[in-house]
């Protein structure tokens, strides 16, 4: 029984058309493509511009026909009540609503009409039907967070179990969890993980202490898809070594859609069938392929509610590689707010820290996990979980590698923990700066 899809039709969600209309975009030539796209930003444009007073305020003289004149929109706008925010003829009652995780410091709540949302499925559908995966029939490992207080704990818990999946819990990354988990590996014929990266990559470091290849416990295992964190090669490589199936990265936002998935040729292909994806300057203009700037997002479907080049928040690149059709993100860098302002004024992206410090700190399999805090414009903070206190040696080669990409006058202090602070959702967030531009 297709239980997953019967519950969004259930729901009210019109899965069965929003296929047919993802199967009709997909279907067509580069051509029709482009004047398809071009029908949809003008009538989502004109949509909002006619249908929604918060938009007409933000944007009194968008035109899509000229695309320069619509403003880049952000989340500090969007924060005010949903009530005033959606379009006519929708209210919180029949749209599908939700809240951003706040993992770039502005959370707000937002809402989905419901063909839109169903688009959304119908994606994330397809894209895992790339690896054999249908979120119907396949079993998944859920490496996910998940509610502490009673109700809403077993509220997921039978979700999951509808779903077919279980969830292993990511506020818990022991040996002795990893053994349970492993325990369940066994007894369970899962199809595929999924989850965030952090989590995951500290269970397949476990696999590695024990010399164990988790597909000879657990045959069944076709892929992992990793979400929400950032996704390293070195990492990447060690999954796919010890799970022994192939490790895709995932890259969405809940206000939006999947935004990009990596397929078999391993290209990170942004979703072009509800989406219009572009890379800005600071100056909002659009950048060339293969330079770095600020990921501008509109979402051709939500009519319940405007995300019209919407500044999601995130730095990236597009691939030469890319097409209207096809656009391949070749990077994707980070959060804005995620810059490291130096004490000579000069910035760096936060996970350049991040970087320079997980190619030495690692090495020795002592560290376990580790993340990195700027304190002051001077001053970073590297905290880690490990078996043994790192060495002066090794914080010496830290600070000196981070002062030679970086700039002299850098001071690095460590702390060992036993274990790092997630976000309530579980996720991790591997560089911090509590440092702003005027301090």
């Amino acid at each position: 029984m297709n239980l997953f899809n019967f519950s969004l039709q259930l729901n009210g969600f019109p899965l069965k058309k929003a296929k047919k209309e993802l199967a009709h975009i997909q279907q067509k030539k580069d051509v029709e493509y482009k004047i398809f796209l071009e029908n949809k930003l003008d009538a989502i444009v004109n949509y909002h511009s006619n249908h929604n007073t918060f938009y007409t305020s933000l944007a009194p003289n968008a035109n899509s026909k000229h695309w320069d004149s619509i403003p880049v929109m952000t989340k500090k706008d969007l924060q005010q009540p949903l009530e005033e925010r959606l379009s006519k003829g929708f209210t919180t009652k029949n749209v599908y609503v939700n809240k951003t995780s706040g993992s770039s410091g502005n959370p707000f709540i937002f809402a989905k009409d419901k063909f839109s949302h169903a688009m959304t499925w119908s994606v994330i559908q397809n894209r895992f039907s790339w690896y054999g995966l249908d979120f119907n029939m396949s079993r998944q490992a859920r490496f996910y967070g998940i509610p502490l207080d009673k109700k809403s704990y077993y509220k997921e818990r039978l979700k999951d179990s509808l779903s077919k999946r279980y969830r292993f819990s990511v506020f818990d990354l022991s040996d002795t969890a990893f053994e349970a988990h492993l325990k369940k590996f066994k007894a369970t014929s899962f199809d595929y993980i999924n989850g965030y990266t952090s989590s995951i990559v500290q269970f397949a470091k476990y696999l590695e202490r024990q010399s164990i290849t988790l597909t000879s416990i657990c045959p069944t295992l076709k892929a992992c898809v990793v979400t929400s964190e950032m996704l390293f090669d070195q990492d990447k490589q060690l999954m796919e070594q010890q799970f022994g199936i192939p490790v895709i990265n995932e890259y969405g936002a809940s206000e939006l859609d999947l935004i990009a998935f990596q397929n078999k040729n391993n290209d990170w292909q942004l979703n072009s069938e509800t989406l219009y994806i572009e890379i800005l300057d600071e100056n909002d203009h659009i950048l060339p392929y293969e330079e770095e700037g600020r990921i501008v997002i509109t979402s051709l479907y939500n009519k319940a509610h405007p995300f019209i080049r919407y500044d999601i928040g995130d730095v990236g690149m597009l691939s030469k590689m890319s097409t209207l059709k096809k656009p391949i993100l070749q990077k994707l860098i980070g959060r804005t707010n995620d810059i490291a302002v130096l004490p000579s004024g000069k910035t760096a992206a936060g996970l350049t820290f991040y970087y320079i410090t997980k190619s030495i700190i690692e090495d020795d399999g002592n560290v376990k996990e580790f993340i990195i805090e700027q304190l002051e414009k001077h001053l970073f903070r590297v905290i880690y979980v490990s078996e043994e206190t790192l060495s002066e040696e090794k914080k010496n080669i830290i600070s000196q590698e981070m002062e030679r990409y970086l700039e002299k006058g850098l001071t690095i202090i460590f702390e060992r923990q036993d274990k790092l602070k997630r976000s309530k959702s579980g996720k991790l967030k591997q560089f911090t700066s509590h440092v702003t531009s005027t301090s």
